[in-house]
């Protein structure tokens, strides 16, 4: 595995957060410590998009900004083989319109990875238009390698997840908004009522409520209902920098742990 960062920092984060998830792994006795130090080797890092000329199969998983990701895709276009796969980790935007940023559309397809990804069993596989049968039926192959479990989806937006997720957190947001409840009493309500992991404000901050907007926005203009209009409050508190965990501070406040 090749790991790609164009910050040097974020590729020694990332091999570090791999190496703890392992680490976790050995503790719960899932595996060894000698097959955890030989799944560590195998992960190289790279500040250098150039790097991935060696790959056989590229996953993509940026920003959730579709002109940075066609901008990205383009590069990788020149980078990686002719018969390289390019494949997107977007939660929501157009594999039809990523794809036509490159010379191989039949070879650009959408596997998005349910997070956090270590355990969660979910792939949702995404054909663009233009994504060939055997790209499809390639990347659902690697998927089960991995020991995933498939969704097929078509491109549209949101495709079936989040299609359907994100408007639930949205409207517990509204619900917050309004002052219907507190998050807590909003997050119990959902959790205990519908035997849900986590209450959906709880989830919005785990996922992140930028990516949480960002996927709203997606739905509104690519759908045009106003069902699907990102609450006030979620914007505020986005355009505030209140991005949930990894901010430390969201609907809920992680700044003291």
């Amino acid at each position: 595995v090749i790991m790609v960062d164009l910050n040097p920092e974020a590729c020694a984060k990332g091999k570090a957060t791999i190496e703890k998830s392992l680490s976790r792994f050995v503790r719960k006795e899932k595996m060894t410590q000698e097959q955890a130090d030989e799944v560590a080797a195998r992960v190289t890092t790279s500040s250098e998009l150039e790097a991935l000329a060696a790959a056989d199969f590229v996953v993509e998983a940026i920003i959730e900004n579709e002109a940075i990701k066609r901008d990205l895709f383009a590069k990788l276009d020149s980078i990686c083989r002719p018969d390289v796969i390019l494949a997107s980790n977007t939660s929501s935007i157009s594999i039809t319109r990523i794809a036509a940023a490159t010379h191989r559309p039949e070879q650009v397809v959408g596997m998005h990875f349910m997070n956090p990804v270590p355990i969660m069993k979910l792939v949702e596989i995404i054909r663009g238009i233009a994504t060939s049968d055997a790209t499809f039926e390639t990347t659902c192959e690697l998927a089960e390698r991995l020991g995933k479990v498939i969704s097929g989806s078509k491109d549209y937006p949101g495709f079936i997840v989040n299609r359907i997720l994100m408007p639930m957190i949205n409207e517990a947001f509204y619900a917050l908004y309004e002052g219907i409840g507190t998050a807590e009493d909003i997050d119990s309500g959902m959790k205990y009522g519908t035997n849900q992991p986590m209450g959906p404000l709880t989830l919005a901050d785990f996922i992140g409520l930028d990516t949480c907007l960002a996927i709203m926005r997606v739905l509104h203009d690519g759908l045009g209902d106003t069902k699907y209009r990102p609450c006030p409050l979620l914007v505020q508190y986005v355009d505030a920098g209140w991005y949930g965990r990894k901010s430390g501070r969201g609907v809920y406040n992680y700044a003291e742990g």
